[in-house]
């Protein structure tokens, strides 16, 4: 890898003949690997209940068992990222889909909460191993046509999977197969698994950095420490009762994100290869591209867990009915990002504010119907607004992907895969933590207005969303 120092455009990527090349078969496969640890971040919102009835949980685990996988998830895909370019991306992506099927065993068989709560860090971590290495993969081994079409499949693959995460969290719960009950949404992984490594043992082609660099310890140590400050107390706090150490880690974390900063560009102007190369945020797509994702990740990972406590907690829904109030959403969603491509060679990036525009008026109107209806809410006067708001992020989500990753050269493909996923994931369980809280207060303090309340916050998100694309560059390669 080059110095960091120099401009990331300065290294040309390698000639397309020279790419090894990634089939249909291939790119099937490691869509289905970047569909699993996404899956499995929202597939749980719908069965807590069942856990906590099992496994006498209570809130704070509860919380933990969500924040566990969300947090080492974050904290290690810039680092998965960067293993990836050093060993083989290929050999990374087998690794992680393996350990992702063993700690998802793991989860599945746990006796107890706790157990439950390690477990899903590990799951976690292995996700970690495993989704930059798709991003990676495709980036240097797809060019042109071929890429916008496979970049667009991630993320009509990414947006699906975390709605579909919540149907088939339902679906599994209810079925009760073999008596599994819950645990069915960690033991389905595993037969995926093994179909994905058999799969991409065959299919995948290896791809590596022609000068990998070694990893930035005291980086990602840095890092650890910034997103563990963050999102720790944001996403336990209110279960806990909002102690001492979460507002000291709170404290902590401006300190900790600077110490990060400096080390990086001590290291940078060193001539040294930082774990996130302040050169890379040099360019103009991908930084513009991170600032859109913050807040529109944000809003969905809150509304994805908002809209599954409102309507099990709030309207005493079961877990099928609460997963089915999401298919229009999934569906309208498929549809626009499929579509993407073709809109995009025609009206260049016009078409995330334009998404931005749909979804606000779907949210907007699922503000509305929540205001008149609640508690007499049903799925069916939900699916108007459902749709709506999925055809609208349907045309943003795999733009912005495709934005984010349109300037970073070949040999940078894990680094800029692990910073684009880190700011997604993290902004989902920001959206998790802040939008659950302001939920879950109101709701609590028996207001029929919790869930609208809750929306409009959202769709604040989105208009900011949608006035920064309108400083995109207008055309993405």
């Amino acid at each position: 890898m080059t110095s960091t120092s120099a401009s990331p455009r300065a290294a040309a990527p390698a000639p397309a003949h020279d790419r090894p090349a990634l089939g249909p078969l291939g790119l099937f496969t490691v869509l289905l690997g970047a569909s699993l640890p996404l899956i499995d971040f929202f597939i749980v919102n719908v069965a807590l209940p069942s856990i906590d009835h099992d496994l006498a949980a209570g809130p704070a685990l509860l919380e933990l068992i969500v924040a566990g996988y969300g947090l080492s998830y974050a904290v290690l895909l810039v680092l998965g990222g960067r293993l990836g370019d050093l060993f083989g991306r290929r050999r990374l992506f087998l690794a992680g889909m393996a350990a992702f099927g063993l700690t998802s065993l793991a989860c599945g068989l746990a006796p107890d909460a706790w157990t439950l709560v390690g477990a899903r860090v590990a799951q976690g971590a292995a996700a970690a191993l495993m989704l930059p290495q798709v991003l990676a993969t495709i980036h240097s081994s797809t060019e042109g046509a071929r890429r916008a079409k496979a970049l667009s499949l991630y993320g009509a693959t990414a947006g699906l999977s975390m709605v579909a995460g919540q149907i088939l969290g339902g679906v599994l719960v209810a079925a009760d197969l073999a008596g599994s009950g819950w645990r069915a949404v960690f033991l389905v992984n595993v037969p995926v698994a093994v179909a994905g490594l058999v799969l991409a043992l065959r299919t995948v082609p290896e791809t590596r950095s022609d000068r990998p660099a070694p990893v930035d310890v005291p980086g990602t140590l840095l890092l650890a420490l910034a997103l563990t400050t963050l999102l720790a107390p944001l996403t336990e706090g209110r279960a806990a009762g909002w102690p001492l150490w979460t507002w000291v880690s709170l404290a902590v974390f401006p300190f900790a994100a600077a110490a990060f900063w400096r080390a990086e560009r001590r290291l940078d102007r060193r001539g040294g290869t930082p774990l996130v190369p302040p050169s890379l945020l040099g360019l103009v797509s991908l930084r513009r591209g991170l600032v859109l994702l913050l807040p529109l990740c944000m809003g969905f990972g809150g509304f994805m867990f908002v809209i599954a406590v409102a309507l099990q907690q709030g309207l005493g829904l079961g877990a099928v009915a609460s997963g089915l109030a999401l298919v229009p959403m999934a569906v309208a969603f498929f549809g626009a990002s499929l579509a993407g491509p073709r809109l995009v060679r025609r009206w260049g990036t016009r078409v995330v504010t334009a998404g931005g525009l749909i979804q606000g008026v779907g949210i907007a109107l699922l503000a509305v119907t929540a205001w008149r209806s609640w508690p007499d809410l049903s799925v069916g006067v939900l699916l108007p607004g459902m749709a709506i708001a999925g055809l609208g992020q349907g045309l943003q989500l795999p733009v912005i992907f495709r934005v984010i990753l349109s300037e970073v050269p070949a040999e940078r493909a894990g680094v800029g895969s692990g910073v684009m996923v880190t700011a997604q994931q993290s902004s989902l369980a920001l959206g998790v933590a802040t939008l659950g809280s302001l939920y879950l207060s109101l709701a609590a303090s028996g207001s029929d207005a919790a869930l609208p309340v809750t929306l409009l916050v959202q769709l604040a998100m989105i208009l900011l969303t949608t006035a920064l694309s309108l400083r995109l560059p207008r055309t993405v390669r």
